[in-house]
């Protein structure tokens, strides 16, 4: 069965840290390009990062560049997303998705169709 969970949400109070795990199974993430989205109530889906699949190159939005960081550790079949200096505007649903055909030369190339995505994990930023 694929599937795609997340985990690491919580509650952190500005300027923490989060990390976010995304746990592939029944395919090989290598083999597969990546995207983190977020999504808050009532608005569309909006793209944090992605990871390419040929090169691992990664692109981030212009929001949380310098403060979130992507990877992917193909041993585990799982992929990351560390949050730093969080914001209350961080606040969201953050999911993970995968696509083998997927292809990025910018940020802006991330935010297409993905065959497979997880059910998300609630961050919350706030004092």
């Amino acid at each position: 069965q694929v599937q795609l969970v997340e985990s690491g949400g919580g509650l952190v109070q500005p300027g923490g840290s989060l990390r976010l795990s995304c746990v592939a199974s029944g395919f090989t993430l290598d083999d597969y390009a990546i995207g983190w989205f977020r999504q808050v109530p009532g608005k569309e889906r909006e793209p944090v990062s992605c990871i390419s699949k040929d090169d691992d190159s990664i692109y981030y939005a212009d929001s949380v560049k310098g403060r979130f960081a992507a990877s992917r550790d193909n041993a585990k079949n799982t992929i990351y997303l560390q949050m730093n200096n969080l914001k209350p505007e961080d606040t969201a649903v953050y999911f993970c998705a995968a696509d083998p055909s997927n292809f990025y030369l910018t940020f802006d190339d991330c935010n297409v169709s993905y065959d497979y995505r997880g059910q998300g994990t609630q961050v919350t930023v706030s004092s």
